[in-house]
């Protein structure tokens, strides 16, 4: 891969076609077809909302003169960092979160989207003040407010746990 395109690594390579059309003055519409790609298509793979096949992106690098396997290799890594960030959102920190709040669970098999209002409630009923950071940081401050408040308007005690915690939600 030529050096200059290294320092775009992770970055849609939609976006640095849409980048060297411009630079070079071509319009899309005219460029997807002499491609051999409908417009739309074409469009939307330079929007950054459709991958690029090995097909194509051979195409456009004949087309626009770049060093071939190009746009192959940005997309590789484009993927890659894309499973690197569902990985890192898919769990919240197990080694911030205290091993004593899911004592009755194995924690590797916990649905962290599914079971969220459980967890987030064992953690603010019994967690540290680490433990309901982490849990914050992962859900994000309204799904955690919705979820206490919820509750909370089961259990007066849950309202007085929740009110005492040191994190303003």
């Amino acid at each position: 891969m030529i050096k200059q395109y290294e320092k775009y690594r992770g970055i849609h390579p939609g976006i640095i076609v849409d980048r060297e059309l411009k630079k070079r003055s071509i319009k899309q519409r005219p460029f997807a077809l002499s491609v051999e790609e409908h417009p739309q298509t074409f469009n939307a793979i330079v929007k950054g909302k459709r991958g690029i096949s090995t097909a194509l992106a051979l195409k456009i690098e004949r087309e626009l003169g770049l060093e071939e396997g190009t746009l192959v290799i940005l997309q590789a890594y484009y993927d890659i960092q894309r499973i690197k960030e569902k990985e890192i959102k898919s769990t919240p920190n197990l080694h911030i979160l205290t091993k004593a709040l899911f004592w009755d669970t194995d924690i590797d098999h916990i649905d962290w989207e599914r079971q969220y209002r459980a967890v987030i409630q064992r953690v603010f009923e019994r967690g540290n003040d680490e433990d309901k950071s982490e849990i914050i940081r992962f859900y994000g401050t309204e799904k955690v407010k919705q979820a206490v408040h919820e509750f909370s308007i089961r259990s007066p005690y849950t309202i007085y746990q929740a009110n005492k915690t040191t994190h303003e939600l």
